[in-house]
């Protein structure tokens, strides 16, 4: 399961220094030094189809991001927002790193750009931070989202006392496969055993040496030894599936299904078992095996988990398993919840969430708010989760509004003949995050 918007040419960090004491005068505005305003230019030349990209990036970039790869997603910038037609703003985090935005012809992209501060001041790093569609209002951006080959469901909800209240809905209780937001399910049964003073966010997991689906802990040796807090955030921010599954292993299979009816989840019973990323992985690699699978009881499924599958290798699931981009079985093998179920969800961690030790799960939900910075700003708060496989999309937001009311946004998108737009997808519900402000 992959993690939503991580659709970066290279990682940019920007530093912003502290003032010295309080008394400091406000700082003088930014201004862009005119290499850095020519290299935007070039890199827009660029987008558009001409441009020297040679001569305007910096080796190291180019190391990690060859031209064929940045050709890649400029034309997937272009299927989603539409040509890009002009600079919109820039807004100069030091004289030698922007934020830019680009006027394309259906939405508004958002790039982070840094030179190097010497000459020949070349592009050493560029973020695709976020594409915001043009529709004028949240009921346009969901007739949008209507529109897209397969099926989508969307909720905007107002989080009250009494639950989610619908603001805008269409399928909104009809159950999609979601990718990793299932594993908004397993952070909620950690925020429960750190609320009841069961675990602390701080206690240690010491691994037993066993292989992985990918991430920070694929291949951790025997012995090793990481926080709770540290799987949870990267589960979260990056959708890490070591953690994951290490996770899902810790609190317990049958805690987490227990949890489902607990936060709000209408049809638990499809979700059951409720399977690792490694399992899913190695049923979606075989066929014969997902077809025995798939055939049994609920009781034979959680056998076959327990027996060949377990006894499986990953190294059995070939690295080509998603490379077409074809959708696998993905109405049958994968975790199913409606947007109303996510909303619940993320309400139950919202209101568990209010005081004490398990309040630092807020934290952990806005590590990435998946949202441009102008549009992350408007919220109090902004707490995020999605997922994605080929043919699947999800895309969920707690949101708390300056006045202090709470919200939630969530959508997802299914087609089971052919892979889904992910930009359009993200754009559109990047939109309507920023229409919800009240």
């Amino acid at each position: 399961m992959r993690n939503i918007l991580a659709i970066a040419l290279a990682a940019m960090p920007f530093a912003v220094a502290a003032p010295a004491t309080a008394q400091v005068a406000p700082a003088a505005p930014v201004v862009a030094a005119p290499q850095l305003t020519a290299r935007i230019e070039e890199v827009l030349t660029i987008l558009k189809g001409g441009g020297d990209y040679d001569a305007t990036f910096a080796p190291p970039f180019r190391a990690q991001v060859p031209r064929e790869k940045f050709a890649a997603v400029t034309k997937q910038l272009t299927q989603a927002a539409g040509a890009p037609q002009r600079i919109a703003s820039v807004r100069a985090v030091s004289p030698y790193a922007a934020v830019v935005t680009i006027a394309c012809e259906r939405a508004v992209a958002t790039l982070q750009i840094a030179i190097d501060a010497t000459a020949p001041y070349q592009v050493s790093g560029l973020l695709l931070s976020g594409v915001s569609a043009a529709e004028a209002s949240v009921g346009a951006v969901d007739a949008a989202l209507a529109a897209l080959p397969g099926t989508t469901g969307f909720l905007l909800a107002r989080l009250d006392d009494g639950g989610p209240k619908s603001i805008v809905a269409r399928n909104a209780d009809r159950a999609f496969a979601i990718g990793s937001e299932f594993k908004l399910v397993i952070l909620a049964t950690l925020v429960r055993d750190v609320a009841a003073g069961k675990r602390r966010w701080e206690d240690r997991v010491t691994l037993d040496g066993s292989e992985r689906p990918a991430g920070g802990w694929a291949r951790a040796a025997k012995g090793t030894q990481v926080s709770l807090r540290d799987l949870a955030a990267k589960m979260i921010s990056v959708s890490d599936n070591s953690a994951t599954d290490i996770l899902l292993e810790t609190v317990g299979r049958s805690q987490v299904e227990a949890m489902m009816p607990v936060v709000g989840i209408a049809a638990p019973a499809r979700s059951r078992p409720f399977l690792t990323t490694a399992e899913v992985f190695k049923l979606k690699a075989v066929s014969a095996l997902a077809d025995r699978y798939l055939a049994q009881t609920e009781a034979g499924r959680r056998a076959m988990l327990a027996g060949e599958i377990a006894r499986m290798p990953l190294s059995a699931v070939p690295s080509t398993l998603f490379a077409d981009g074809k959708p696998v079985r993905i109405g049958e093998l994968e975790w199913f919840f409606s947007p109303s179920d996510v909303a619940r969800t993320l309400d139950w961690i919202r209101r568990a969430s209010a005081s004490g030790p398990a309040a630092d799960v807020r934290a952990i939900l806005a590590i990435n708010p998946a949202l441009p910075p102008a549009t992350a700003s408007r919220w109090t708060y902004a707490g995020y989760k999605g997922g994605s496989e080929p043919g699947v999309m999800a895309m969920s937001w707690l949101l708390q509004a300056k006045d202090g009311r709470w919200y939630a946004v969530s959508g997802s998108w299914n087609d089971s003949a052919k892979g889904v737009d992910e930009m359009r997808f993200a754009s559109l519900m990047q939109r309507a995050v920023e229409l919800a402000v009240p």
